[in-house]
């Protein structure tokens, strides 16, 4: 299996995005900590790991960790906001470490909307930065855009521009805005989309992009949204192929192993022929309309055939559409029926705790002060931009013996 894991380097950021679900904690990690989950993700057999954050690039001994990464077997990849990457310097000493692929994030070329939704002004020129400095320095360029209701009518704008202006990026990631976390959570109204604020213009996006030889993948929207690019759907693929996902949270959630895909269903989704490998709404905030939700009616055995031949997937390993059906089927488990013709599959679970003894991160004296200086300065960030602080994700023990020293 192509399972990627997923090291939270950081928790802190130098952008104050509106709608971040990854906001500052105490909890801190030093080279030797790190360590300790590369190792992890080796053990449970991992293709790669994604070091992100937070903001990956400002942990000292990022390279180091790439490294290390690197030689234990990992494909090495990172989500950045691009603002150290446009240092060539830089994207140089982390492309010798052993660092193959960057996604850097872009919500808009629109320089005011970007600025909006990152909290900082100048943040699309140091983005774009980054694309040709990484690109220069021989790591492959994707680009990641979390929709929300700021971007959500010009994604293909986005696109469009990016294809013209830097073509070293090869690949798009699409991530719908998760409103159950951090500071996406109490600033649901300024940020989070309907489903129908971003249909046409992601669908503009992803033909243009398929159109002109690039891939993409799409996360937590609904295959009633992308129908005619279903095979594009991160959940999907992850169901179809029965992969799983760990994600080493640098907060009190610790190591989360996801191994369940599927989310908020509308009675009319048992009759859509995509429901056994669609993933539904990712509505943990309450946050969507399950109403928005409609059935379609396409051949279900067509998207999952072309994710089974997509050449540049290393976790492939069926023989045939057969094969993959029968254990498909057995996945499911004896306790439930499965129908792929009638759209009937297993029932939404949420991600559970992993058994994992591994510790993510450490609270210290020292970063419990720094949390709290943090916690400090993003309120007057958040009172100055209008944005809502989110709750504090220190344990109550913690923050208290932060005041304290």
């Amino acid at each position: 299996m192509a399972n990627l894991g997923y090291i939270q380097v950081v928790r802190h950021c130098n952008h104050f995005c509106g709608f971040c679900s990854n906001p500052t904690t105490p909890y801190t990690h030093d080279f030797a900590s790190m360590q300790a989950l590369v190792d992890d993700l080796v053990r449970r057999g991992y293709f790669g790991v994604i070091l992100t954050g937070g903001e990956p690039t400002l942990h000292p001994e990022l390279p180091r960790v790439v490294g290390y990464a690197r030689d234990r077997g990992l494909h090495v990849r990172m989500i950045t906001n691009g603002w150290r990457l446009g240092d060539r310097a830089f994207a140089r000493e982390l492309a010798a470490a052993g660092l193959r692929l960057v996604h850097v994030s872009i919500y808009s070329v629109r320089p005011e909307i970007e600025a909006r939704l990152r909290g900082v002004e100048g943040t699309l020129p140091r983005a774009l930065a980054a694309l040709d400095a990484a690109a220069a320095a021989g790591i492959e360029v994707n680009v990641n855009c979390v929709i929300n209701r700021l971007n959500a009518d010009h994604l293909d704008e986005n696109v469009r521009y990016l294809l013209r202006e830097h073509a070293a990026v090869r690949h798009f990631v699409w991530n719908n805005l998760d409103p159950s976390m951090g500071r996406a959570e109490v600033n649901q109204a300024a940020f989070v989309p309907r489903l129908a604020d971003f249909e046409l213009s992601l669908h503009r996006a992803m033909r243009l992009l398929d159109r002109s030889g690039r891939s993409f993948r799409v996360e937590k929207v609904p295959l009633c949204y992308m129908t005619d690019y279903a095979w594009a759907s991160t959940e999907t693929r992850k169901i179809v192929k029965m992969e799983e996902r760990v994600v080493h949270f640098l907060d009190e959630k610790q190591t989360v192993r996801q191994t369940e895909w599927e989310h908020v269903y509308a009675p009319g989704c048992a009759a859509c022929s995509l429901r056994p490998i669609c993933g539904g709404l990712f509505d943990r905030g309450d946050a969507y309309d399950p109403a928005e939700l409609s059935p379609v009616f396409v051949p279900m055995e067509a998207v999952v055939a072309k994710i089974l031949s997509d050449p540049s997937d290393p976790s492939t390993r069926w023989r045939s559409l057969a094969a993959w059906r029968e254990e498909f089927i057995a996945a499911k488990g004896e306790g439930e029926r499965v129908s792929l013709s009638q759209g009937e599959g297993s029932s939404a679970r949420r991600a559970a705790p992993t058994d994992a003894t591994v510790p993510v991160g450490r609270l210290t004296a020292q970063g419990l002060r720094l949390y709290q200086a943090k916690r400090r300065a993003e309120a007057e960030k958040a009172a100055r931009s209008g944005v809502a602080l989110e709750r504090a994700l220190a344990p109550d023990a913690a923050a208290d013996e932060g005041e304290r020293r």
